[in-house]
C-alpha cells in the first residue's frame, strides 16, 4: 500500500500539457469519506510566510471601514508578538484615528520589545485632521514595522518610511502590495486623477437585455443575485444612474443592509429635465442626497462628483448610461450578473458605438467568474486589446 501510494504521489506530482505550471512542491490533500482516502485536489498555492499571514488579518480589519472612510482610504493595522496578534485596529471614518493609531491606543502599557507592527497603507506623514501616525508610531517605541503598500500620494509616497527609519524602526514595504492597494482602488484614482473609480454594474439575459418585454417583471437576475450587488452599494459614494431607469423602474438606489455611515449619493442624469416629482429618490428620507445633471456629458459629470470628494461611482443603467460610460472608456471596473434566459426585452445593456475594431476592442484584464444561485457574475478591469 505505501509503494502504491508513493507511485500516485509520483504521477500527481508531474506536470501535464493542460495543467497550471507547478511554481512550488504539489501537495495532494486528502479528503477522508467511506472509510478509506481518496485523492480531493492538487494544492498549487506555496505556503504564506510569516509577514503575509499577519498582513492578512490587517486587511480584514481595513475592510471593517469600507463604505465609512471616504475621502479617507479603509485602512487596518494589526500588532503581533511572538507570533500572537496583541492588539487590532481599523480607521473607521475621516476624522478619526487612523487604524495604526487605533491599534496602538488598544494596548495595555507600553510596546513589548520585539512587537512587530503591520499596517496595510503607508502611516501619514503630515497633521491634517489627525495628527501624523509616523510621529506615533516612533513615540510609542514601535521598533519593526511591515507596510503593505505606499502612499498615492507624490507629495507624501515614501515620506513615513524615511521618518520612521530615521527614527530608529526596521521597515519592510511591499507585502501583499497588489491587495493592499487594491482594496483602495478608489482612492487611489481619485486622489492621482480628480475623478472617482468608476464601477459598471447591471444584471442582463444572455441575450444581453437589461429588460424583460413590456409588462412583465422589471427583475431578470435571482434574488441572490441583488443581494449580493446591494454589498457592491455598501462601498461606494455614489450611485449613477439615467432618467429612464427612475421613470421605469422607480428605484430607492439606497444600501439597505450592512453597516455604512451615510447612503451613497444618487446621481441622475437627464436631457429634458422631466422626472416625475413622486420618484422615491425625491420623496424618501434620504432626498437631500439626490443630485441632478441635466444636459451633462458623463465625464463632466465624474469631474465635478471629484470635486465634490466623491472618490467612487456605482453606474446601475440604464443601457444608454452604460453605453456612454464604455464608448468613452470611462469605466474602471465591470461587475455584470447573468441570468440563464433569453428575454428579447428592448432594452440593451451595452448599444453604444462599440468598438472600431476587434483590436481596438477593450477585454477584461483578471477575469472572475463566480456563480451565485442560478446566475454568473463577471467581474474584472477592462483594459485596452493588445
Amino acid at each position: 500500500m505505501r509503494h502504491r501510494s508513493h507511485k500516485i504521489w509520483d504521477i500527481l506530482a508531474q506536470p501535464r500539457h493542460h495543467d497550471f505550471p507547478v511554481r512550488a512542491p504539489v501537495r495532494p490533500r486528502y479528503l477522508l469519506g467511506c472509510g478509506r482516502y481518496r485523492c480531493s485536489y492538487l494544492q498549487l498555492v506555496p505556503p504564506e510566510n510569516t509577514h503575509e499571514k499577519f498582513m492578512r488579518a490587517a486587511l480584514a480589519e481595513a475592510k471593517k471601514g469600507l463604505g465609512r472612510t471616504s475621502p479617507n482610504p479603509a485602512v487596518g493595522a494589526v500588532l503581533v508578538k511572538g507570533n500572537r496578534i496583541i492588539a487590532r485596529g481599523y480607521h473607521r471614518q475621516a476624522g478619526g484615528d487612523h487604524a495604526e493609531v487605533d491599534c496602538l491606543r488598544k494596548l495595555a502599557g507600553p510596546v513589548p520589545p520585539g512587537a512587530i507592527l503591520y499596517v496595510t497603507l503607508e502611516p501619514c506623514s503630515t497633521r491634517g485632521r489627525t495628527a501624523p501616525c509616523a510621529n506615533y508610531i516612533i513615540e510609542r517605541s514601535v521598533r519593526s514595522i511591515v507596510i503593505g503598500t505606499i502612499d498615492p500620494n507624490p507629495q507624501h509616497r515614501g515620506r513615513a518610511v524615511e521618518l520612521l527609519r530615521a527614527g530608529g524602526v526596521d521597515v519592510t514595504t511591499g507585502t501583499l502590495e497588489e491587495e493592499c492597494a487594491r482594496l483602495n482602488e478608489g482612492f487611489n484614482k481619485w486622489f492621482v486623477t480628480g475623478e472617482p473609480f468608476v464601477i459598471a454594474k447591471c444584471g442582463m439575459s444572455l441575450d444581453a437585455h437589461l429588460t424583460r418585454p413590456p409588462g412583465e417583471s422589471r427583475w431578470l437576475t435571482s434574488e441572490s443575485s441583488r443581494a449580493h450587488a446591494q454589498k457592491l452599494r455598501a462601498v461606494v459614494d455614489a450611485i449613477i444612474v439615467g432618467a429612464e431607469t427612475i421613470r421605469r423602474d422607480n428605484p430607492y438606489l439606497t444600501v439597505r443592509s450592512g453597516p455604512r455611515r451615510v447612503q451613497p449619493l444618487r446621481v441622475i442624469l437627464t436631457r429634458s429635465g422631466r422626472l416625475p416629482q413622486t420618484a422615491k429618490v425625491f420623496c424618501d428620507s434620504n432626498r437631500d442626497r439626490t443630485l441632478i445633471y441635466r444636459n451633462k456629458t458623463l465625464r463632466s459629470v465624474l469631474r465635478d462628483l471629484g470635486r465634490r470628494k466623491v472618490t467612487s461611482v456605482l453606474i446601475e443603467g440604464g443601457g444608454d448610461v452604460l453605453s456612454q460610460a464604455f464608448d468613452q472608456r470611462l469605466v474602471d471596473k465591470v461587475q455584470i450578473y447573468i441570468a440563464p434566459i433569453f428575454t428579447g426585452g428592448n432594452v440593451l445593456a451595452f448599444g453604444g458605438k462599440g468598438a472600431p475594431s476587434t483590436e481596438g476592442s477593450m477585454r477584461l484584464e483578471s477575469p472572475l467568474y463566480q456563480r451565485i444561485g442560478e446566475d454568473i457574475c463577471v467581474t474584472g478591469y477592462p483594459k485596452p486589446s493588445s
